[in-house]
């Protein structure tokens, strides 16, 4: 390709039609030609994501023997061993913030997600806002949604932009694809969307059409790659919601929803995949399970609830069963993920490249409900600025504040403190 010829595609072009549109993932042609500003794109914008999840875990089975970079992966953690070297293991982290308050083991489970990305306690300052929307504020304010939040439980969050204003995250991957796709937004509007024949590529195929048609061979096959990204989660949406044809009286349930943890899982990842790629967002947050929700997860052959399992009594065999579900949700969360952002190419390399993603807990030991040696997990090179394929053991007594202060400043956001932060992680 004649780079100094070339025609510039806009990084923030949207094709439109029959109310939708839909953004492009980053493609060559956006390229600038010869120009510094090619470079600046060519290594996008670093993405971040905070995933919780509740009820702490077994750390026998959870944290690596060896510190450094020649580690071996635990029973938990084995679903990660594929991405080594974009993979982080951080232990010893503290919450120290959510023991100020009442003693009670309920209040201990609600601060532990409650202070998790705020580091401080309930109701009290200084930190104005949870550290993802911090990044919001300086990452997100050029992209379509600053932040995106999603759950798959609802009823609680991580998420704040005021130590008394939780940001509301969704459960619906329905809602959350036409929130990215659709122009549309009211419930008139959605029903109509869901009644036509034609899909989100349908009503833009004009658009499409003419885009393909200036693009060289390698953007050809990376933009028809994301078209086939959003058609699956598309048609798997369809899928999940069509019931026109079961003869059977089933109950009123929200649409889109499927009944399965780990197609929900699956579809709700591929969607913050799709809004990462085309840059719709650069920040998520993602919210496992609620707090004290005792889902069962039978798949696993484990058959007592998430809740019930956190409180094993110190007996072998019930942290044996804690542990299968611990390694059960980093499969079907944390590892689908990375597998699917390292084979989303992006700029000069991939979205794994190219993001930081945070998997961990407000709560150490889920027996005594304490807030020690919370664990943490990282995934991502946060374009060029992460190591990655190391343990890191940090002094007694850190809080996990530094980790976040150390995560800010990896994709940009310029921070000196973050809540009871008093140092940085080595990462």
């Amino acid at each position: 390709m004649n780079y100094l010829t070339k025609k510039h595609l806009s990084r923030r072009k949207l094709l439109r039609g029959a109310g939708v549109s839909l953004a492009l993932p980053l493609l060559e042609s956006m390229l600038p030609a010869a120009t510094a500003r090619a470079a600046e794109l060519a290594t996008p914008a670093s993405r971040l994501a905070c995933i919780y999840i509740p009820h702490g875990i077994v750390h026998a089975n959870w944290e690596p023997k060896t510190v450094g970079s020649n580690f071996e992966f635990t029973p938990t953690l084995k679903s990660l061993e594929p991405f080594r070297n974009r993979i982080t293991v951080v232990s010893g982290l503290d919450l120290p913030t959510a023991y100020d308050g009442p003693p009670s083991a309920g209040e201990h489970h609600n601060r532990s997600s409650r202070c998790w990305l705020t580091c401080v306690p309930p109701g009290k300052g200084p930190s104005p806002t949870s550290m993802d929307q911090l990044a919001a504020d300086h990452i997100g304010q050029d992209t379509q949604l600053p932040s995106l939040e999603l759950s798959l439980e609802g009823r609680t969050s991580i998420s704040y932009r005021t130590p008394r204003n939780p940001l509301p995250m969704q459960v619906n991957p329905r809602v959350v694809f036409e929130r990215l796709f659709g122009d549309g937004s009211t419930p008139q509007q959605r029903e109509v969307r869901r009644t036509q024949t034609a899909t989100i590529l349908d009503a833009v195929r004009e658009e499409i059409n003419s885009v393909q048609r200036t693009l060289p061979s390698g953007d050809r096959i990376r933009f028809e790659q994301y078209l086939t990204d959003v058609r699956e989660v598309e048609r798997r949406l369809t899928l999940e919601s069509d019931t026109s044809s079961l003869e059977l009286d089933l109950p009123e349930r929200p649409a889109g929803v499927p009944d399965s943890f780990a197609e929900h899982a699956k579809i709700m990842f591929d969607l913050m995949a799709l809004a990462w790629q085309a840059e719709l967002t650069r920040v998520s947050t993602m919210m496992v399970a609620n707090e004290l929700s005792n889902r069962a997860f039978p798949e696993t052959g484990v058959n007592d609830g998430f809740h019930n399992c956190s409180h094993h009594m110190d007996i072998a065999e019930n942290m044996r069963r804690l542990s299968l579900l611990n390694a059960y949700h980093v499969s079907n969360t944390l590892a689908y993920f990375v597998e699917r952002l390292q084979a989303t190419p992006d700029g000069d390399g991939t979205l794994l490249d190219h993001s930081l993603v945070l998997y961990g807990s407000g709560m150490g030991n889920s027996q005594d409900h304490n807030h020690k040696a919370v664990p943490a997990v990282l995934a991502g090179g946060a374009s060029g600025r992460v190591v990655g394929g190391q343990h890191v053991q940090v002094e007694a007594g850190t809080p996990i504040s530094n980790l976040l202060v150390t995560m800010l400043d990896k994709v940009g956001v310029p921070v000196d403190a973050f809540g009871d932060s008093n140092g940085t992680v080595a990462i």
